[in-house]
């Protein structure tokens, strides 16, 4: 693994709570979380995601999943959602089905993935590259919607997310092949 944490370099805000029922932070992914075209046993679930403890004037969430250590200048988005209301704190494990979920609420806007289609995109490092660290991150959001077009990317979510993230959750697992 490596050193580099993206989420040093942003303006730094305070942290409220994380869990997965799915998968143990610091710990190997589980294979229903991996990328069904990497791995025999590789099911593409987005993992159950439980939070609590954010700030009293949150009015949105917003939860991504980016893979630092990807062999890019610019690591690898396999998920990202803005739009979820504040009183859902938790996903069912599946909700980021890239074919529709009913577990994302309706107002929820899911973007492309850096493999170029909207939801969740498991772990998938290349073999032999060594392990990476898969950071689930929930922002908490100031404002109820970001005005963002269905066709924007993640890093245009998170660039918005610098103007209106009042506290921020982080889960990371791993994986490796």
């Amino acid at each position: 693994m490596y050193d580099y944490d993206p989420y040093e370099f942003l303006t730094q805000v305070p942290e409220f709570t994380l869990s997965s029922e799915s998968f143990t932070a610091g710990q190997t992914l589980p294979t229903a979380q991996v990328n069904a075209g990497g791995h025999p046993d590789g099911r593409d679930l987005s993992p159950q995601l439980s939070w609590s403890g954010f700030p009293a004037g949150t009015r949105s969430f917003a939860v991504t999943l980016f893979d630092p250590d990807a062999p890019t200048a610019s690591g690898f988005w396999h998920w990202a959602v803005a739009n979820i209301p504040a009183s859902v704190t938790s996903l069912a494990e599946g909700a980021g089905d890239a074919h529709g979920s009913p577990g994302l609420p309706a107002s929820a806007l899911t973007f492309r993935n850096d493999a170029g289609y909207p939801g969740y995109m498991g772990s998938a490092p290349p073999a032999g590259h060594g392990a990476h660290r898969y950071m689930f991150v929930v922002h908490a959001v100031g404002v109820e919607s970001l005005d963002l077009a269905p066709d924007a990317t993640p890093a245009v979510l998170g660039f918005n997310l610098h103007f209106h993230t009042l506290a921020r959750a982080r889960l990371t697992g791993v994986f490796e092949v």
